[in-house]
């Protein structure tokens, strides 16, 4: 019952009930200048008005109180829009009995009308109309007034409440058009936000997986060239000297990409410190290292589809390959060495393959668990991946990977 009689959506601050006395005022003086001026502008002869049945109105204390009590309770329409519609549509029924019913004004209840119609429901503003339409079409005129104006005041006014009513309405659907559309900016931003978060949160794992691949790589490197160094010392410390230099060089291209990718990720003035982690949009530049050594190169990377690879797969994947291409020019003794990149998007694998003509895994200077393989091994398992160091058709090492695209969950942490 309270939600019935009482508009409770928002408080009403000081200019709200400012605004509404405002209303209720210019109400009041309107209704008092139709009270005085209609009747006698509309219709000067005095004998006219005599025998249409309308006496000229002048104001008195009586017709001033009426129109007091039809428009003045205004001041409470937003607060209390239903007792307000209720008292000036009941007031104006009973007090036009005894006033003149063409010179007693309708403009407070239209007013109340407009402001039900506009702040509650389509139901109820279809109520308030139809109840102020009966009262204004039905309510009992004043005896000794005109058949004709009698009728014509009745259809003004049912006239009035109806465009009072749809006014109300109209201003009721704009408010809630714009209050959808509001909900929508609203909405639309928090998607914004929440996609933006999405996007944060998959970088973020990319660059934990990127970290991770970099250092389980080169900190397996590392380990296996100290322990090689460590069993050498005594025995030739040539071997060990050369071990213990493989492991500072792998520390510092391992710290170089580390740096390379804190770099990227700075946010303040001044650009990054050094270029990001290279992927296989620098096979080139093996090929060219290679040539440089002496070695005839040849890169294959036509079925590779760069763009159906994951970043850190990519990344991985030239990883892989500099460490093979490191170790023929380092530890082969090779002439001839072939690259060869491809994608197999229906099976969702990528595949690396390195040739070399070299010494091959037999040799003694290359026992298997030596020259970087241990790491390369690592870095495909780690990508749920395959990798095997094999005999080559050219005589020398084949060393092949496979990493799927689509990566399973890790359920070593």
């Amino acid at each position: 019952m309270d939600r019935l009689f009482r508009q409770s959506a928002r408080r009403l601050s000081a200019t709200d009930w400012l605004i509404d006395a405002v209303i209720a005022l210019g109400a009041f003086g309107f209704a008092c200048l139709q009270l005085t001026l209609a009747v006698n502008l509309l219709i000067p002869d005095d004998f006219m008005r005599r025998l249409m049945g309308i006496q000229a109105m002048v104001p008195t204390a009586l017709s001033l109180g009426a129109i007091a009590l039809t428009t003045l309770p205004l001041v409470a329409r937003r607060r209390f829009p239903w007792p307000v519609f209720a008292w000036t549509l009941l007031a104006w029924a009973v007090l036009q009995m005894e006033m003149n019913g063409i010179a007693l004004s309708v403009a407070g209840p239209l007013i109340a009308l407009f402001t039900v119609a506009s702040t509650r429901s389509r139901g109820e503003a279809v109520a308030a109309c139809a109840v102020a339409v009966a009262v204004f079409l039905f309510a009992p005129a004043p005896p000794d007034q005109s058949r004709i104006l009698t009728q014509l005041t009745l259809f003004q006014n049912g006239a009035l409440a109806l465009a009072a009513a749809f006014a109300g309405y109209a201003l009721h659907e704009h408010q809630e058009h714009l209050r959808a559309v509001e909900e929508r900016a609203l909405a639309a931003e928090r998607t914004r936000e929440t996609e933006a978060r999405r996007r944060v949160e998959a970088e973020r794992v990319s660059i934990a997986r990127e970290v991770h691949d970099i250092t389980a790589h080169s900190l397996s490197a590392v380990s296996i060239q100290a322990a090689a160094a460590e069993r050498l010392v005594d025995r030739d410390p040539a071997a060990a000297r050369a071990a213990i230099a493989e492991v500072r060089c792998t520390a510092k291209t391992a710290l170089e990409e580390i740096r390379a990718m804190i770099g990227v990720l700075r946010t303040g003035e001044g650009p990054a410190e050094t270029a990001p982690t290279e992927g296989t949009e620098r096979m080139a530049d093996l090929a060219a290292y290679l040539e440089g050594a002496g070695i005839q190169a040849s890169l294959a990377m036509e079925g590779y589809d760069r763009a159906v690879v994951p970043t850190f797969i990519d990344v991985a994947l030239y990883g892989i390959a500099r460490e093979a291409a490191t170790n023929i020019v380092r530890h082969a003794d090779a002439t001839r060495a072939a690259v060869t990149l491809a994608t197999d998007a229906a099976a969702g694998w990528a595949h690396l393959t390195v040739d070399d003509d070299g010494r091959g895994l037999t040799g003694a200077q290359a026992p298997a668990d030596h020259h970087g393989l241990l790491g390369m091994r690592e870095r495909a398992r780690l990508l749920h991946g395959t990798f095997a160091a094999e005999p080559s058709p050219w005589g020398g090492v084949r060393i092949a990977v496979a990493i799927p695209l689509v990566q399973k969950e890790e359920s070593d942490g």
